[in-house]
């Protein structure tokens, strides 16, 4: 749940994602620890650049050991350790959409306030308004959400409201006064 909220990744490119897919870089313009992602999804091949938080969930799916094939397919290797994931491994190799409504049903979560179901893709949902209410700009969003802009208006809108700058957008020219010369031809 971490990661998808620090990411903004859709469940399904999530499902697609491989340890190669993703690095932990130093970024120059926040001096932070970020994931760039390479994702795989419906519309091809796209990127995405991650929030700080999405770095410390990643390190910990990148140290957990996991079955070998031989114990996988219960061929009695009990006793062959654990091997470290391979480049090629996916993320989250398990159904995590069944692990997540389990999180959700068992906490009371599962519904919010206008009994609208919480799903997968509510963590996407949370990521873009939390971008957009921290003032990040909405072209951006979109670019790194690999959507557009006025899907990102359509289904956010209520979110905007409150970023809507009246001084930018209540501007009006000023009129010239009457008898100060200024927009009168008869001058020249």
């Amino acid at each position: 749940m971490l990661f998808m909220a620090n990411t903004g990744l859709r469940p399904d490119e999530v499902k697609l994602l491989e340890f190669r897919d993703v690095q932990v870089v130093d970024d120059e313009a926040t001096n932070e620890r970020i994931l760039e992602i390479e994702v795989r999804g419906k519309r091809g091949v796209g990127y995405c650049k991650s929030m700080p938080g999405a770095v410390r969930p990643f390190e910990r799916l990148l140290a957990r050991r996991r079955p070998t094939e031989a114990q996988a397919a219960g061929d009695g290797a009990e006793s062959v350790p654990a091997e470290a994931p391979k480049a090629t491994d996916k993320l989250f190799p398990n159904e995590f959409k069944k692990m997540f409504n389990g999180i959700l049903s068992d906490n009371n979560l599962k519904f919010d306030r206008n009994g609208k179901a919480r799903t997968a893709y509510s963590l996407r949902h949370s990521y873009i308004c939390f971008r957009l209410l921290e003032g990040a700009d909405i072209y951006q969003v979109a670019k790194n959400c690999r959507t557009s802009v006025e899907m990102i208006e359509k289904h956010y809108a209520a979110h905007l409201k409150d970023m809507i700058d009246t001084s930018l957008v209540n501007v009006r020219r000023t009129k010239p006064k009457k008898g100060d010369g200024s927009g009168s031809r008869s001058d020249m």
